[in-house]
């Protein structure tokens, strides 16, 4: 495997880095912000997985000597293990794209989760020599670790330090999220038009997030009573309305904020907040920091 600690190239105005943490464990990151694709190849054997994620933009990896091209879009992830061969990246990174890589071996990987293993699906005695692919969304939570990562500015010399703890709160994050419902599992859910309702009440928190409707409004606006609300919200979505709701607006704020084009008085009430404080306060409720204090971080 081609890897080497803490290297980094750049090319005008896009940057590569590949930063190793541990034994048997790398970070990449990329950020293209030029005005064509930029590739990357890097030879990475089986015994490693490989975790994908489109932070900005979009990128594609190359398979089979260009092949076969497998997309990943802005705020999705791609987790690729194959046991049974090699997995050489091929990654073709769109002009204004961002992507994060970990990549850590099985047998140390394994090692995280030996309690658990049947929790993580791949890890199954069954499936331990078949090959694994499975695309995803980026969290907002996992988004706000992506970001630190690919814009790292403290002393060198805590990097390696700092990536592994960031690698590890990423994985953490990312094998927490709840999946979609199991059909099969969830005999309420059968009716599709149950499903139908439950998907138009997160339309409806979401288009109106900042003067959303009372659980009992929501319930008669679908057709449905609370109880069916409540339960097949959080089979659908992993969580209940407004959990579900308080996330996303953090995350719209999250984007408003980078964008800068508003203050934070103006982002807070965008998303509901009729005072800054409230908004100061719930931002660093899900995040563990002030919105001032992200902007900066960003700089």
């Amino acid at each position: 495997m081609k890897a080497a600690g803490g290297t980094s190239k750049n090319v005008a105005q896009s940057s590569f880095e590949e930063t190793q943490v541990d034994d048997g464990f790398l970070v990449f990151t990329f950020k293209n912000e030029r005005d064509k694709p930029q590739g990357i190849v890097r030879d990475i054997n089986s015994d490693y997985i490989q975790f994908h994620f489109c932070v900005k933009g979009l990128s594609a990896f190359v398979f089979n000597e260009g092949r076969y091209t497998l997309k990943i879009q802005e705020e999705n992830s791609l987790l690729l293990y194959n046991p049974q061969r090699d997995l050489p990246i091929n990654l073709e990174v769109s002009p204004n794209s961002w992507v994060v890589s970990i990549l850590i071996s099985i047998k140390k990987f394994h090692g995280l989760f030996s309690q658990e293993a049947d929790y993580i699906s791949f890890l199954n005695e069954d499936n331990r020599d078949k090959k694994y692919y499975k695309e995803g969304t980026i969290s907002p939570s996992m988004a706000i670790v992506l970001n630190q990562l690919i814009n790292y500015n403290l002393n060198q010399s805590i990097k390696p330090i700092y990536f592994k703890g960031k690698a590890y709160e990423l994985l953490s994050l990312y094998f927490n999220r709840s999946e979609d419902a199991d059909i099969e599992q969830c005999p309420f859910l059968v009716d599709e038009t149950n499903v139908i309702k439950i998907r138009k009440a997160k339309d409806i928190v979401v288009a109106r997030m900042a003067e959303p409707p009372s659980l009992q409004e929501l319930a008669d606006e679908i057709g449905l009573n609370i109880k069916k609300l409540k339960e097949g919200f959080k089979q659908i979505y992993g969580d209940s309305v407004f959990s579900f709701l308080f996330d996303y607006k953090m995350e719209v704020a999250r984007k408003l904020l980078e964008s800068g084009e508003n203050n934070v008085n103006e982002v807070g009430h965008k998303v509901g907040y009729s005072t800054a404080s409230h908004f100061i306060a719930a931002f660093k409720k899900k995040y563990g920091t002030t919105p001032k204090k992200y902007i900066m971080s960003l700089s």
